[in-house]
């Protein structure tokens, strides 16, 4: 039984991965055919696993959501872990560019969008707490202005190629930790 268990979540996961490829290529209404044929299973399977393609999408959503969670732990209590989860945001849109869209585009009062974006914020809560203990960033940063950086990130999504978001998120990034940083500079 367990063997079977690890088989479908290996599929699904299987799946997740071919539709974040896809939709990076071709959008996320690119033909579920596509994340079918990249994932090498069957359309029932696909359906099996999510019946449609909001189920898709929210997987992905939820996934994101996840691995940040996991990056927030993996850097534990370093000062700058802020920093490093805003790199691994840019990184994301610069390789799952509709995703990304999709997750700027959808109302805010969508229920999965909105509580993905409440996690997200109280994951990074505590890392923007110790940024400012450390002096590395401005004392008025909260997790609400997380939505606002973002976006501001997600200005990379105008790059038609990944080699131009690469460009967009690294200068967004150097725009944005001198903006956060504040007057930090200046006192010292």
């Amino acid at each position: 039984m367990t063997s079977l268990r690890a088989d479908a979540a290996a599929r699904r996961a299987l799946i997740l991965d071919a539709a974040d490829h896809v939709f990076g290529q071709h959008g996320v209404t690119a033909p579920l055919d596509l994340v079918v044929e990249r994932a090498q299973v069957g359309r029932a399977t696909l359906y099996r696993n999510f019946p449609d393609r909001a189920a898709l999408i929210e997987a992905l959503l939820q996934r994101t959501v996840d691995r940040i969670r996991r990056h927030v732990a993996e850097l534990g209590e370093r000062d700058d872990a802020l920093f490093e989860l805003l790199q691994d945001m840019a990184r994301r849109i610069i390789d799952s560019p509709a995703l990304a869209d999709y997750w700027r585009a959808v109302h805010p009062d969508d229920p999965t969008v909105k509580v993905a974006r409440e996690t997200v914020r109280g994951l990074l809560e505590a890392p923007i707490q110790r940024a400012i203990a450390a002096g590395l960033c401005r004392p008025d940063l909260s997790s609400t202005d997380i939505s606002l950086i973002s976006g501001m990130l997600g200005a990379a999504l105008r790059g038609k190629t990944r080699d131009e978001r690469a460009v967009l998120a690294r200068r967004a990034l150097q725009l944005l930790r001198g903006g956060l940083q504040g007057n930090l500079g200046a006192e010292a």
